[in-house]
């Protein structure tokens, strides 16, 4: 059995899509190429005929995995979450005290992490310290370069 992770309502979804893609498209192309390599004679020089199988073995693998992060996933819900203080799913405005460049970031489960779109791991270096944190409060994050504070400005659903 596999280990139990928290997803958001888009992110759950967006793994159903994904395997059910793989069953409905992915799996007959796979079988259809590995019938069509067979079909071309010999097999046990058929180049095209192992990397069909090759593909088609880690096919399964991949439709394996979202199974099981699809069986052991729970839904968050948002509905009966703190909104005083930054946790899981929470919209968080940071202020860096030395710069005071301001940030704003989802933190967000680990599979649903995306820089591009300011949603930051819940296992990030900068979402554990924030974690539990609440508006007026000074965070000290540890990054490659030293150490960096933080004012909480806000913190939102």
């Amino acid at each position: 059995m596999g280990e139990i992770k928290y997803y958001s309502e888009e992110g759950l979804r967006k793994l159903k899509e994904e395997l059910n893609y793989l069953i409905t498209k992915e799996r007959p192309a796979a079988s259809a190429a590995i019938a069509e390599a067979r079909d071309k004679g010999d097999l046990s020089e058929n180049a095209e005929y192992d990397a069909a199988k090759e593909a088609q073995g880690l096919l399964e693998a991949r439709i394996s995995k979202l199974q099981d992060l699809v069986a052991n996933a729970r839904l968050l819900d948002e509905s009966k979450l703190d909104t005083s203080k930054i946790l899981l799913l929470s919209k968080v405005e940071i202020k860096n005290t030395k710069t005071n460049t301001k940030i704003a970031y989802e933190i967000v489960p680990e599979s649903e992490s995306d820089i591009k779109k300011n949603k930051i791991s819940v296992s990030s270096p900068i979402a554990k310290a924030l974690l539990g944190k609440r508006v007026g409060d000074i965070v000290e994050v540890q990054v490659p370069a030293g150490t960096i504070n933080f004012e909480v400005l806000s913190v939102q659903r």
